[in-house]
């Protein structure tokens, strides 16, 4: 956070490119910091870490009650992340979601979203506590286990990582964008981790791809199936960057007569199942898909999606293949583990590098745990030995509270060493009393206990007995600590069974005392110890505890071929009809072609032939493009049908020359109103989107308006001035895009018409009475390609037009 650095001051004499440079450097470095990226120690950003902490502070145990998101979000706002109240409840809601968060660290009780998209109910109407996971990240901070700084305006203290007795960065994944870096960490499974960690603490220099035994991979919290080859796996684990494939998980249902349909029943990670239907549907719609028949949503608390096949005589495998390749049904999740090492240096991390971080901060919450514990044993040694001095020597301490005006400093400088002589007169103020030592600081005095304590039998026969101790003050009084507890302690607890009790505590805090300091000493039981609370954590939260076990599968890819179109539509008997607008249908069935059919007011008839439904059309624009259209996808002769250029991408300038079946291994001969034309492969006009593709390139006025397949050895040309040309198609170049080259040449007008023949056969026509004329004596109008020809013969069509 920008706020929570110190803003630097303003210099009037500082050049303006050195004091850009140093503020954008702190903005970036607050972002990197204190905002995007995740701690590698405890897993979690600043909000996070907040969010927990204040609910602890709540007491919003795993066992107790509930408290409205409003106060949550408020207490967090309020008092440790003074940012908007709307961004805090959204970081709350996604640790309450199980759909999100591996590991959920916030139980929400109301709508907190749902894997749909939705977004959860306002903080107003949800309520939440903390979860048994979120309380094992917490455990430890009463006891010293990491650092505390101030918050945001000094009036409060927060932790500044959390003891975290799991690797909650692997456990539950992170992402973020920062200043130049970004990270992406996906969830892994807890028990997979401890062992991981646990085999790390046995072999400190075990190889990454040893550690893949424990951690094979991910495990996401929706499940299904991942498809990464090991190889990449392993890759990715140890550069800390790679990519894993993740599918749906999926079977096939049978319903009886040899029908069936796919189940999915777990979906990718980070997929919403809404847009993922809405995709598919849209895949049906478009026909991408056309064994494809239909897709439902039949969840309820978890997934089920049903897709079925167009017939029962498809693979299932085809068909998820299919779905695959254009759905969200697989994804590809990118892993990018960039964390801050200590909280301070971002580095991109392998697993084992993460893993390191992680142990190396258990040891040293370790190390501060039992310091602190030490420090707690030691309180109460001093208090059990004044307890004990006291038990035995209830007479005097009776007396001493009962007469003296000051009964703690007489209880600090009695002389415990000598027998009580009864009948004595005490002195009556702390003048009277030996004084203490001089220049003695009574804080860095600590007890030193003597080992060989009283033995419970000894008191029990009567026998006397002394306590050794040495206590700030005197050498033989009390210290501080230990009078004031003699002075607080109730009358109840002077029963000899309490004493006993007393004698039973100090031997055992001894014991543990002693414990705690070989811990200390010595490397090999801190890393035994760390390694017993990690089983602790596999056992708490592994395979065996609700969620523990894991989701994600692994399998190898099924790489299904890809399968022709016409393989996957029933082959039927079509006629397509477009009319002069431009509008197109598939009349099922071969109909008479010259039938009588329906059009839209002011439209008619322009293009009419029979097809398949396996076909593909050739559809060529007036700007030189081909476009491609599947006749399945062609709407039902029923209606009026659909314009074209909602199928395709056809400029509204643009005019439809002509639209064809494609035949492979066929030429087509194409040609602009300029007279520039060339032969074209069929095969090099097929369009794969949308958009077409350039074949013939026009410019200005000029517009392409001839494209017919190649026949025969011969080329005739007609322009507007009517004279025609025949030429060798030998003269014309195959190309698979370009202008062309000049047909004929023109002193005014342009092309009107091109076609080829067999010049054997003759040229043929129609004559202006409807019958067909064929000209075999073609001399007279024969030429070099690019001249200007000679005048149609007589009965030449009027519209210049060889068909």
């Amino acid at each position: 956070m920008a706020d929570e650095l110190d803003t630097p001051q303003i210099n009037p004499s500082e050049p303006l490119r050195r004091a850009l440079g140093e503020r954008y450097l702190t903005y970036a470095l607050s972002t990197i910091m204190h905002r995007a990226l995740p701690d590698a120690r405890d897993g979690l950003k600043p909000v996070h870490r907040r969010i927990l902490y204040a609910m602890r502070e709540l007491r919003l145990t795993s066992t107790g009650g509930f408290r409205k998101s409003a106060k949550i979000s408020g207490d967090v706002m309020g008092n440790y992340h003074p940012h908007g109240d709307a961004a805090i409840y959204d970081a709350m809601a996604r640790l309450a979601q199980d759909f999100n968060v591996r590991y959920p660290l916030v139980d929400g009780q109301g709508n907190f979203g749902n894997i749909d998209g939705d977004n959860p109910a306002a903080s107003r109407y949800t309520e939440a506590r903390l979860t048994a996971v979120a309380e094992a990240l917490l455990d430890g901070l009463n006891e010293n286990a990491v650092d505390f700084r101030d918050n945001y305006d000094g009036t409060l203290s927060e932790p500044v990582v959390l003891p975290a007795q799991f690797p909650n960065l692997l456990a539950n994944g992170s992402s973020g964008i920062a200043v130049g870096m970004a990270t992406n960490i996906p969830p892994h499974n807890i028990a997979e981790l401890c062992d991981a960690c646990i085999h790390l603490i046995k072999t400190p220099d075990a190889r990454d791809d040893t550690l893949l035994n424990y951690v094979p991979g991910p495990d996401f919290p929706t499940g299904g199936v991942l498809v990464e080859p090991r190889e990449n796996i392993a890759q990715a684990y140890r550069t800390g960057r790679g990519s894993f494939r993740l599918r749906c998980k999926w079977e096939v249902e049978d319903l009886g007569r040899g029908q069936w349909q796919i189940v999915v029943t777990e979906i990718p990670y980070q997929v919403q199942k809404s847009k993922l239907i809405e995709k598919i549907a849209e895949l049906i719609q478009t026909k991408k898909i056309p064994i494809l028949a239909d897709v439902r949503d039949e969840s309820a608390e978890d997934v089920r999606m049903i897709i079925e096949p167009r017939s029962r005589t498809v693979d299932p495998e085809v068909l998820m293949g299919m779905l695959f390749r254009n759905s969200d049904l697989e994804v590809r999740f990118s892993m990018n583990m960039n964390v801050l090492i200590d909280g301070v240096t971002p580095k991109v991390c392998s697993l084992k590098e993460v893993l390191r971080a992680f142990l190396d901060f258990r040891r040293d919450v370790l190390l501060r745990r039992s310091r602190h514990r030490l420090g707690k044993i030691d309180h109460r040694l001093e208090v059990l030995a004044g307890f004990i001095t006291a038990f035995l020597n209830l007479d005097r301490v009776i007396d001493i509270i009962r007469y003296d005006d000051d009964p703690k400093a007489a209880l600090m400088y009695e002389d415990w060493s000598k027998p009580h002589q009864s009948g004595v007169p005490r002195a009556t103020s702390e003048a009277d009393y030996a004084s203490p030592l001089s220049g003695v600081d009574r804080d860095a005095l600590v007890l030193v206990a003597d080992a060989e304590a009283v033995a419970p039998a000894e008191i029990a026969e009567g026998q006397p007995a002394s306590v050794p101790r040495r206590f700030a003050g005197r050498e033989n009084g009390l210290s501080d600590v230990q009078a004031e507890a003699i002075l607080n302690m109730r009358l109840r607890s002077l029963r000899r069974l309490e004493e006993l009790e007393l004698m039973r505590e100090q031997s055992e805090l001894m014991e543990e005392r002693a414990a705690l300091e070989d811990l200390l000493e010595n490397p090999a039981l801190q890393w035994e110890k760390i390694a017993g609370q990690l089983r602790e954590t596999r056992k708490q939260f592994g395979r065996d505890w609700p969620g523990g076990a894991r989701r994600t599968a692994f399998a190898e890819a099924v790489e299904v071929e890809d399968v022709p179109l016409e393989a996957m539509i029933d082959r039927e008997p079509i006629t397509v009809v477009c009319s002069q607008m431009g509008w197109v249908r598939a009349m099922t069935g071969h109909i008479d072609l010259n039938r009588e059919l329906k059009f839209k007011d002011g439209d008619g008839p322009r293009f009419i032939f029979h097809a398949e439904t396996t076909d593909r059309l050739v559809v060529f624009g007036s700007n030189g493009r081909f476009y491609t259209v599947s006749s399945a996808n062609l709407p039902g002769g029923r209606g009026m049908g659909e314009p074209l250029r909602l199928m395709v991408d056809l400029p509204q300038e643009a005019e439809i020359v002509t639209i064809f079946t494609h035949q492979p291994g066929r030429r087509l001969l194409v040609a602009s109103s300029a007279g520039d034309g060339f032969v074209v492969p069929e095969e090099e006009v097929i369009a794969q989107t949308r958009s077409g593709k350039q074949v013939l390139n026009v410019r200005g006025d000029t517009r392409a308006m001839i494209c017919k397949p190649v026949t025969g050895d011969s080329v005739a040309v007609v322009g507007e001035n009517r004279k025609v040309l025949v030429f060798g198609l030998d003269e014309l170049p195959e190309m698979n895009r370009g202008k062309g080259v000049r047909l004929q040449k023109y002193k005014d007008g342009g092309l009107s018409d091109a076609t080829t023949f067999e010049r054997a056969a003759g040229l043929s026509w129609r004559d202006p009475a409807g019958r067909t004329r064929t000209e075999t004596a073609l001399e007279e109008w024969s030429g070099k390609r690019a001249s200007s020809g000679r005048m149609a013969p007589r009965g030449f069509p009027r519209d210049n037009r060889f068909t």
